[in-house]
């Protein structure tokens, strides 16, 4: 299939032609993302290879439709990019990488939480400069502390591991709970409520629905522990950013670690150095010195570009050959449960 991959870096590359060596599909390559204002260069392509941040709404899709496109291969688990009802209307499939490497992200968790902790970034600074005082730098234990979950899906639950290896309690919340999970002491599942009031530690592993949108809002917060630590590896919009500088103004948000936010489109994955950012919010939230900010980087290990890249180009050679693939949404039931 002739395949147009967008938004890509030189390690998608990279990753993607060593998958495709046995299946032998036209990958063209472009750095932009797909948006309304880059339509047309995916004109004449079957399949649309995209990432987390380009624009699959309608009026892309309507005009990918009109091209040609017939697949989109996301390289990615997550879909809230896609307008599924518009991608069904249109008989567009749409496939995903569902699992690549839970562990990467799961270990990003730890390294923001143990970062915030014991202020890695701060000190690694003042060491740097000369300065070897640890005024301000003081930290937790881990081991005793409690850590709430929301979502267990397969990131979630690895997390909830690596955090019992460090003794912590852990809690969870997700309305499809499992309990394999509690009946073999991983996690124990509460009601969302009970889970704010009681976590020392609070980390997002949902996906981004909207019944999730905004799950961290000032309402919630209001019902956490003052103090408490907010991790975000899963979706930005997870989060309401204006409502963590409030709380971290007023020391109900004790330390905040993210790896994604709501308006990253326009500022992750690109060099910035030179300019100065557009967006106020991001802008401030980089000058409190209990945030911690890495840009979308959880997914960004040797071993989870390799997987996604070969499931992605799997996928794209199923439905090549079939018409089908194992990794394509289910529009009808996804449409029907939102």
């Amino acid at each position: 299939m002739r395949v147009a991959v967008f938004s890509t870096k030189p390690y998608d590359r990279e990753f993607l032609d060593r998958a495709n060596e046995s299946h032998n599909h036209e990958l063209v390559y472009y750095e932009p993302r797909l948006t309304k204002d880059t339509i047309r260069l995916a004109e004449g392509f079957d399949c649309i290879c995209a990432f987390v941040n380009d624009e699959l709404n309608a009026t892309v899709l309507n005009a990918l439709a009109e091209q040609g496109t017939r697949l989109i291969a996301l390289r990615a688990a997550g879909f809230n990019n896609v307008d599924l009802a518009t991608a069904r209307d249109l008989g567009i499939t749409v496939v995903r990488v569902p699992a690549y490497s839970p562990y990467a992200v799961a270990e990003h968790t730890l390294a923001l939480i143990l970062t915030l902790n014991r202020h890695v970034h701060r000190s690694y600074t003042r060491v740097r400069d000369g300065n070897f005082s640890l005024a301000g730098l003081m930290g937790f234990d881990l081991n005793g502390r409690t850590c709430g979950l929301i979502g267990t899906g397969k990131i979630g639950v690895i997390t909830a591991r690596i955090l019992r290896g460090f003794g912590c309690d852990v809690l969870a919340y997700d309305p499809y709970p499992n309990a394999d999970y509690e009946a073999d002491g991983t996690l124990t599942y509460v009601e969302l409520d009970d889970l704010f009031a009681q976590s020392d530690i609070i980390s997002l592993h949902c996906p981004l629905t909207p019944d999730t949108y905004h799950i961290l809002d000032a309402e919630a917060l209001e019902k956490t522990k003052k103090g408490v630590m907010i991790i975000n590896t899963s979706r930005g919009a997870l989060i309401d950013a204006s409502a963590m500088i409030d709380g971290l103004k007023s020391g109900q948000v004790g330390y905040l670690g993210l790896d994604v936010y709501e308006e990253e489109a326009d500022l992750f994955f690109e060099d910035l150095s030179s300019i100065m950012i557009q967006d106020d919010i991001f802008a401030r939230l980089l000058t409190i010195p209990n945030v911690v900010i890495t840009g979308h980087q959880g997914y960004f290990t040797q071993e989870a570009l390799s997987n996604i890249a070969e499931t992605t180009v799997k996928n794209i050679s199923d439905f090549a050959t079939t018409g089908a693939s194992e990794n394509a949404l289910d529009l009808d039931k996804l449409i029907k449960g939102s």
